[in-house]
């Protein structure tokens, strides 16, 4: 851990306060043992976290200070001394400048939660099912043997060569701990976040709407503009009606509610157990959050934060005031793994933060600076229990 004394320059240097003698301190302390450094950028990202939480801390004014300090001592100090500091205090730029968390490619051997399977997997119309390799080549084949498409590394691509006289369906199923995307006939993509289930045509039909359906999970979509030919997306309850445009659905079954996040263009939303009706749908605008609450059967709608929803596509995971219930679950899809959760005041807890491709062991040794809990990591199981006083 970081003795006071060195909490104390650290937290100077932030403010632009230390002197010459005290930069040249923390260096010497850095040099001494690589515990050290972690200890260092450990207690950068704590503190930044409760600067956060109380909303106190200007993330721009923050990032302006520190750039210029860093500037100003390049002059005054022996270079080598700002180089070596600068290794570590990168971690506070990225911190100040981006607040959120990464979470690239994390690898994982251990089961998934609610489905033993880890490989992506596509069922064809006929029933058949074919295991996914992400690095793998396959072609996609209806019951006739006919090509209908086929894998460009992590994405299926599927052709639009003829039109279908009934629609037949395909399912791709992506297990926690995996991402992928589809390419559909008519030139739409959607990316399947972790835990995701989504049933769609093999092609469309002229002179019908387009149809998909999220059985479970998260998915992005970027439609292919079609004025004549709705897109629409059924996630049990909620149907989003669009004709061109990009938005984030996410309809995990342990949610209360079913979110749609818009990018750009325009949606509808309704009921999939109504006819769809211009004068009752509920319309969203570009930047904004539609809630549709399972139970009640209401639709809030309020200003979102695109990249917290939308990161996810690119491997990140943004959290920012995000209670730590909440985070457990977007943990577990992640990381394939089932957190049991003792601790009712951590559960409570608003976490912003910032990870570097982090392991899930990485994780909760920050957490465990944020608040202090006790927990076991036991194969891709994880308990916490409260710190006893």
């Amino acid at each position: 851990m970081i003795s006071k004394k060195h909490q104390n320059i650290i937290i100077k240097y932030l403010n632009k306060q230390a002197s010459m003698n005290e930069l040249e301190a923390l260096e010497n302390w850095l040099h001494e043992d690589e515990k050290h450094k972690k200890h260092f950028t450990n207690f950068v990202k704590v503190n930044f976290l409760v600067d956060l939480n109380t909303k106190k801390f200007d993330t721009k004014a923050s990032e302006k200070k520190l750039l210029a300090f860093i500037s100003k001592d390049k002059k005054e100090v022996r270079l080598h001394t700002m180089k070596t500091f600068m290794k570590y205090a990168a971690a506070v730029i990225v911190l100040i400048s981006v607040s959120y968390f990464y979470f690239n490619n994390p690898t994982s051997t251990i089961d998934k939660k609610f489905n033993p399977s880890e490989k992506i997997t596509l069922i064809l119309d006929n029933g058949n099912v074919k295991v996914i390799d992400e690095s793998g080549i396959f072609t996609i084949q209806d019951s006739q043997g006919n090509i209908i498409g086929n894998q460009k590394g992590n994405e299926l691509v599927y052709e639009n060569k003829n039109q279908n006289e009934k629609l037949l369906y395909n399912r791709l199923k992506v297990p926690y701990g995996k991402r992928f995307a589809v390419l559909l006939s008519d030139g739409t993509k959607v990316t399947l976040n972790a835990g995701t289930s989504l049933k769609y045509p093999v092609r469309f039909i002229k002179g019908q709407h387009r149809q998909v359906f999220i059985e479970t999970g998260e998915a992005y979509f970027e439609v292919a503009k079609d004025e004549t030919h709705p897109f629409i997306v059924n996630s049990n309850q909620l149907n989003v009606r669009v004709l061109g445009t990009k938005f984030n659905v996410s309809a995990y079954p342990e949610d209360a509610t079913i979110s749609t996040v818009l990018v750009e263009g325009s949606v509808s939303l309704y009921s999939s157990e109504l006819a769809y009706d211009s004068k009752k749908a509920v319309y969203l605008n570009p930047g904004f959050k539609a809630d549709w609450c399972k139970d009640l059967q209401t639709t809030n709608i309020e200003k979102a934060d695109i990249e917290i929803h939308t990161a996810w596509i690119d491997g990140k995971i943004i959290m920012k005031h995000m209670k730590f219930n909440s985070i457990i679950k977007k943990l577990e899809r992640y990381y394939n793994v089932e957190i049991f959760n003792n601790d009712t005041a951590l559960g409570e807890e608003l976490i912003t933060a910032t990870f570097d491709t982090e392991t899930i062991k990485q994780v909760f040794e920050v957490i465990n600076e944020i608040h202090p809990i006790n927990y076991k990591i036991n194969g891709n199981k994880i308990f916490i229990t409260k710190v006893k006083k």
